[in-house]
């Protein structure tokens, strides 16, 4: 499902500027303040308006704040986002194919983007808490652009961590995001956030 994938990333950079009122928004508002780099496992569920078989997905994601990720999908397929603050690499293997984008522009395959944006919440959002399900707090925000490419986006939080996104698209797609094995402020290499096409694949975008 490209299109949907490249929803996904396209509302996770508009997302990021999210974040900062009272109760389960002041606990997201200093998660960001205090995580400089992120490091976790997920777990990945796109469900289709009609409720169509779910796409389920797994990997590890690597944040470097600001701008700086690593979306990599390794079950069933793999696929990979590499955001270098300047562009945005999406490799998927099985065509063969590397798409690129200037960050601000950027589409392809990873609501990781939400986690590598800068402090600036409300600017884009409307925001409102919507209470405690599956032991954490929630956070819902709508973007105030009409082009965005999703309706709205809910952050899950449990104690000091950010644990679970959900993401409703424009065409009523629901992807449900947990995150495992979080780790907070590691030393990541510099080469975590830097991509070379491989030899022999079609580049796109650049």
């Amino acid at each position: 499902m490209k299109i949907a994938r490249q929803l996904l990333l396209t509302a996770a950079f508009s997302v990021f500027p999210l974040l900062a009122q009272a109760g389960a928004i002041e606990q997201l508002h200093d998660f960001l303040k205090s995580t400089r780099t992120l490091k976790a496992d997920f777990s990945q569920m796109v469900i289709g308006k009609n409720g169509r078989k779910p796409q389920q997905s797994s990997g590890i994601v690597s944040i470097s704040r600001p701008g700086k990720l690593r979306w990599e999908i390794q079950k069933p397929y793999p696929q990979l986002v590499v955001g270098d603050g300047e562009k945005v690499w999406i490799h998927d293997p099985d065509l063969q194919q590397v798409t690129v984008r200037k960050a601000g522009q950027a589409i392809g395959g990873s609501p990781a983007a939400l986690l590598s944006g800068s402090n600036e919440l409300e600017k884009n959002f409307t925001l409102r808490e919507v209470g405690e399900a599956e032991g954490m707090a929630w956070v819902e925000a709508t973007p105030k652009a009409g082009d965005s490419g999703f309706e709205k986006v809910r952050l899950g939080f449990a104690g000091n961590d950010l644990k679970a996104m959900e993401l409703q698209d424009s065409f009523g797609q629901t992807t449900h995001i947990r995150f495992a094995r979080i780790e907070r402020n590691p030393a990541l290499p510099p080469s975590t956030f830097k991509f070379t096409p491989p030899a022999g694949v079609d580049v796109v975008g650049e």
